[in-house]
């Protein structure tokens, strides 16, 4: 049974509010102003009087409070300790300048390296294209065919060791009526804002992994209510993601929307927060059930977590994120079998350095790229990889990308950020309307908005609800592309196949299985009466093109 932060959080409130007392008043509030009454003596009631005269004194009226001029946020300010500050508020997250990845050990130019075999079938363009939706955002025009050209080690270097920061390619993104994005203010905006970023960036695998661990670390801005501190994180995350998973970790851990969706503001030495430290073994490191942990395992983790706060200005929100020593537990702790007085960075150290946490890294990633986890024997060579190399994502990465288990296996269901940004990237377009932020919710996928601590469930990505968002979002990607009034009257006359074959292009000529192929063939050939008109035949056009993007091979990759 998953474990959220519900039950945690009910439990403590309710014994927050079974404990706390009513202060008794020591005013009263004055009497809304009403005209009095003369009573008549015919209403004159002397068993009233006499209740009246028992009734208690009553309290004084209340004074009217002077309002307090606003108090000003103070800069963050580092309270002792061994322990730095919380980082500053990072500037806004423009997409024109993006955060670099952490620099990698080994230049691009290095040759690939892996400890598992590696596929030797034929690189080819339907490799490239599992390669480029599945560790990437989908490809551009052209580019299937240029990452078939590079080979195997090419295709997958291009991706793995990006240089700088990435650049921003395409139209900039606008709400539909040519106005900017706003997304710390407005509604939505700040799903724009990150779609657009899947969609124009030069590095797409840094922004497949950027989504990734926005999965794995799951934070959702329904709790966090700031669409500042969740942007805020997706940049740590596009600067981490491949490099140290230590290093990820403990960036996750203070950062300012992780501190307040688990808590980790409030977890003091006084009142331990177990929140943070039981997910962080549960679902980011070690996994539920395992023998990984135990409950005191939890506690003591939770007290080396302490010490982080912030301040709530009214008008303003929760601000000056710090450290503050006075709020940390000092004492001994111990977490599994080690006993030290260990803090924060120390939690995240002996949570990877567990035995069981290189096997549960290797399996999330592998379950995001591949579908599941790896053979047994591949399972422990890339295990022994990732710990041989200090807990580097990257060498893991590469060596999964280049394996036969990733081209060889089973198609896989194309995320619903992957699918809007990698046909937006097909179309060679951007983004140019508000409804792709609802749009990603009809789908099963809001960025900033996974459903729970677990992330999303990909089991439910095609019911009967989200196939239907699906449906949605690949009309609004072909809106303004579909053949409309004048081209209706000058569509040239084409066969079945000819027809198939340009819808094909229009998606960039996508993998189609020998049964779908036939289905669309069959349809094409029987849509339309025999004497067909040029506007029935464009019709069939925008058809065709609708039913590729919607059968089960484009939704999968």
């Amino acid at each position: 049974m998953k474990s959220g932060i519900g039950s945690a959080d009910d439990t403590f409130v309710a014994r927050r509010k079974s404990t706390r007392k009513k202060k008794k008043p020591t005013c009263r509030k004055p009497p809304p102003k009403r005209k009095k009454k003369v009573a008549s003596r015919s209403s004159y009631d002397p068993l009233a009087v006499k209740r009246r005269k028992r009734r208690k004194k009553k309290l004084p009226l209340c004074k009217k409070k002077k309002k307090k001029a606003p108090v000003k946020p103070k800069p963050p300010v580092a309270t002792g300790g061994t322990h730095p500050a919380a980082p500053l508020p990072a500037s806004f997250p423009s997409p024109d300048s993006p955060p670099a990845p952490d620099p990698v050990a080994d230049p691009p130019a290095a040759p690939l390296g892996t400890p598992i075999a590696a596929y030797t079938g034929t690189f080819g363009p339907r490799q490239a294209e599992r390669l480029l939706w599945r560790a990437g955002m989908g490809p551009r025009p052209g580019e299937i065919e240029a990452f078939a050209k590079l080979g195997l080690e090419g295709a997958v270097a291009r991706l793995t060791r990006p240089s700088g920061a990435s650049t921003l390619v395409g139209p900039a993104p606008h709400d539909g009526e040519g106005g900017a994005l706003y997304p710390y203010q407005e509604w939505g905006h700040d799903v724009l804002w990150w779609t657009d970023r899947t969609v124009r960036s030069d590095q797409p695998l840094v922004e497949r992994m950027t989504l990734i661990f926005h999965d794995w670390f799951a934070t959702s801005n329904d709790a966090v209510g700031s669409s500042q501190f969740m942007l805020e994180q997706s940049n740590l995350l596009r600067g981490k993601c491949l490099g140290s998973f230590l290093d990820l970790l403990k960036a996750v851990t203070v950062d300012r929307a992780m501190l307040v969706f688990l808590n980790g503001i409030d977890n003091t030495k006084n009142r331990p927060n177990e929140n943070y430290g039981r997910e962080v073994m549960e679902l980011f490191a070690l996994g539920a059930d395992r023998g990984a942990y135990t409950e005191a395992d939890v506690r003591e983790i939770a007290r080396a977590f302490t010490g982080w706060r912030a301040d709530w200005v009214e008008g303003v929100g929760l601000t000056n994120f710090r450290y503050d020593a006075n709020r940390h537990d000092t004492g001994n702790k111990t977490v599994f079998g080690h006993t030290g007085a260990w803090n924060w960075e120390d939690a995240c150290r002996l949570v990877v350095e567990h035995p069981l946490h290189a096997s549960v890294f290797v399996g999330k990633l592998s379950g995001h790229l591949v579908g599941g986890p790896p053979p047994a024997d591949v399972g422990a060579a890339l295990e022994k990889l990732y710990v041989d190399s200090g807990w580097q994502i990257r060498p893991v990465l590469e060596a999964i990308l280049l394996s036969p288990w990733f081209y060889e296996g089973p198609r896989l269901v194309k995320p619903p950020a992957v699918l809007i940004a990698g046909m937006l990237r097909l179309l060679g377009r951007g983004v140019e309307t508000s409804a792709w932020s609802w749009l990603s919710d009809e789908a099963g996928q809001r960025v900033t908005s996974p459903p729970d601590v677990a992330g999303w469930d990909e089991s439910r990505w095609l019911d009967s609800s989200k196939l239907r968002g699906r449906f949605y979002c690949v009309g609004q990607a072909m809106a303004e592309l579909s053949l409309t009034y004048p081209a209706w009257d000058t569509y040239p006359a084409e066969s079945a196949a000819q027809a198939l074959a340009s819808a094909r292009a229009f998606w960039g000529d996508p993998w189609l299985s020998d049964e779908t192929v036939a289905a669309l063939l069959d349809h094409a050939a029987t849509c339309m009466p025999a004497a067909n008109q040029p506007y029935q035949r464009a019709q069939r056009q925008n058809l065709l093109r609708h039913m590729i993007a919607i059968s089960p091979d484009f939704q999968t990759s």
